[in-house]
This record gives C-alpha cells, sequence and structure tokens, in this order.
C-alpha cells in the first residue's frame, strides 16, 4: 500500500492513538481549504500525511507536519520521495513528532535529511503533566498562578463553550495587534472548529464577566495529548485575571478526555537558564507568553529538528534564502 484516501488514512490512525493531531485528516482538511493539497502514504506499519503546496513555474513545496506515524519510516520514503519529485517538489520537509533526546535515532530513520531547516512549528514549549488530582496540578504551578486562578473565580469570571467564532476572531485580531503576532482568518478558526469539535477534539472556551467576554481559546484534544493552539484576551478587566482561569478549565476539559498531557505550544527557542534570566526585562517575541505560560507548571521541552531533503539540489539554496527573508519580514 502507498497512498491511500482518508478514509484508509483515518482507519490507519486508529492503530495509532498517539499521533499528533497535525496528522488527521481533519488537519488535512483544513489545510486544503487554505492552499495546501494533502496526500496519504502508508508503507508497511508507517505512515505520512504530507502537505502540499503550489509554487510558481510547476514547481511545489513538500511538508510533513508532525510526522511520520509509526516506528520503521525506511520503506516510507521510498514511497514519498519519488512522488515529490514527479510533482515538482522542491524540498520535502518534515517536522516529527519527537524531542530532542531522540536525534540519534532520528538521523538512522531520516538518510539524506538535511537538519536544522527552519521550522514552521514552535520548537520549544511547555508541557503540564494532568497527572493526579487536580489540586497536585496546583501544586506544581507557581504560587502566583494559583492565586490567579482562584482571584479570577472569586471576581465572578467564569469559563463556558462557546460557538462564537466571530466573537473569538476580533479577540485575536485585538491580540495580535497588541502583542505584535499574526492572526488568521475568521474563516479559519470557523473552519477548525467546524473539523475537529464534532469530533470531540477541539473546544472553544470563554471567559467571561457579567456576561461580557474578556478571553477565548481553542484547545485540541488526540490520545493522551491536548495543545493550545489559539488565545486571546480584551483589554478589559484584566485586573480580573480571566486568562488564568481559562487555561485552568482548558486543563480540565483535556483531562476529562483522558488527557495525560497539556502542550502551551510556544515558548522562546531559549535554554531554560537564559529564560529564566531573562524573562522580567524582555518584552520581544514570545517572551510575554512564556512570561504567563511558565507559571502553570510546565516542563520546558524542545523539538526534534526541522529537517529537509532537497529534490532539486540546484534550487535548494534559493529555496532557503526565500524561505529566511519571508521569516524575517
Amino acid at each position: 500500500m502507498a497512498i491511500v484516501n482518508v478514509s484508509e488514512w483515518e482507519k490507519f490512525l486508529q492503530a495509532h492513538p498517539q499521533a499528533h493531531i497535525l496528522q488527521t485528516g481533519a488537519w488535512g482538511a483544513l489545510k486544503l481549504a487554505f492552499g495546501w493539497q494533502p496526500v496519504y502514504f502508508i508503507s508497511g506499519d508507517a505512515g505520512a500525511q504530507v502537505l502540499f503546496r503550489r509554487l510558481p513555474a510547476g514547481l511545489s513545496i513538500a511538508y510533513v507536519p508532525r510526522g511520520p506515524v509509526g516506528k520503521d519510516w525506511l520503506p516510507l520514503w521510498r514511497e514519498i520521495l519519488p512522488y515529490c519529485r514527479k510533482h515538482g517538489a522542491v524540498v520535502l520537509k518534515v517536522e516529527p513528532d519527537a524531542w530532542e533526546e531522540e536525534e540519534d535515532h532520528l538521523t538512522l530513520q531520516m538518510p539524506g535529511f538535511i537538519p536544522e531547516g527552519i521550522p514552521v512549528q514552535p520548537r520549544r514549549t511547555l508541557v503540564v503533566s494532568l497527572e493526579g488530582s487536580e489540586e497536585d496540578w496546583l501544586a506544581r504551578m507557581k504560587q502566583k498562578t494559583r492565586y490567579n486562578i482562584r482571584l479570577a473565580e472569586r471576581k465572578g469570571v467564569i469559563v463556558q463553550p462557546s460557538q462564537d467564532i466571530e466573537g473569538f476572531h476580533r479577540m485575536m485580531t485585538l491580540t495580535g495587534a497588541r502583542d505584535g503576532f499574526g492572526v488568521h482568518s475568521r474563516e479559519y478558526y470557523q473552519r477548525a472548529y467546524d473539523l475537529f469539535h464534532p469530533l470531540g477534539m477541539a473546544e472553544l472556551l470563554v471567559a467571561l464577566y457579567d456576561g461580557k467576554p474578556l478571553a477565548g481559546l481553542m484547545v485540541f484534544a488526540r490520545g493522551e495529548r491536548a495543545w493550545y493552539f489559539y488565545g486571546a484576551s480584551t483589554d478589559e478587566e484584566r485586573n480580573r485575571m480571566p486568562t488564568y482561569l481559562l487555561q485552568w478549565e482548558a486543563m480540565r476539559w483535556a483531562a476529562s478526555r483522558g488527557c495525560r498531557w497539556y502542550d502551551l505550544w510556544g515558548v522562546p527557542d531559549e535554554s531554560e537558564e537564559v529564560l529564566e534570566a531573562q524573562f522580567e526585562s524582555r518584552h520581544d517575541g514570545l517572551w510575554g507568553v512564556y512570561r504567563f505560560k511558565r507559571g502553570f507548571g510546565g516542563v520546558l521541552r524542545r523539538s526534534a529538528a526541522t529537517r529537509e531533503y532537497p529534490l532539486w539540489k540546484p534550487l535548494f539554496p534559493l529555496y532557503r534564502w526565500l524561505e529566511g527573508r519571508e521569516r524575517r519580514a
């Protein structure tokens, strides 16, 4: 078996309950709506969802987000690489669902791939354990974070599920302008919600005070892991600490679905020593995000390096230069 349809892919994933959510057919459908073409490959016990994006002159980029799935990847590349060449891919970019400690194993599984490509997904994150009771979770948090969660409850903040994607997008736009990060379109968040929520794999949670939305987040879950991908807040009633209670309720939602880990998804790519030494003085990039996320008791982890297989070697240096320029813009 080589290329399969999405139904066959989802059947394959049923045997891999710990596969990353970015390898699901729902994620492929989301990206399909915004310029990518998913193709599903299975070889032996391994498989991969490969996303293709068209470039000018009949060229393309191929990308495997947080995959492949399974253990023995070597036969899989013999299926994927010729297909990529046939369809004009300049490069195959792969971001394995693995931590940095597994680099040696990945090198054996990915011969010919060049490490240290520019990442698409954030490499460094904080992963919160949902093991034990809720009191155990609180005990692992910073004292100020515990205080702020309880303060929000005392000050009348409530958190509830919502279907108001338009309102969430307004908050995202405000937060992006305030904190200097890019925001997806309303249609993107709506499509993500429509695909994942009916499967029980996502929830939109909103923190309210006196009926007024103050903050919102979209949390995703699959297997034993949950991910905080998108979050936003207004500038109103910030003294009520709504974002702290919002994260707490997202963790509770994840645990109710059997998740053992809650991935806060993205902090500055620096060592823990640098992060702890500078988080109070730095305000650029993701530093403000780290200042908030560090209080929830997560463990700092770094994903394995992004790897790239040059399929059109004469064009590969140009691709690297263009990608670097785009990321600096």
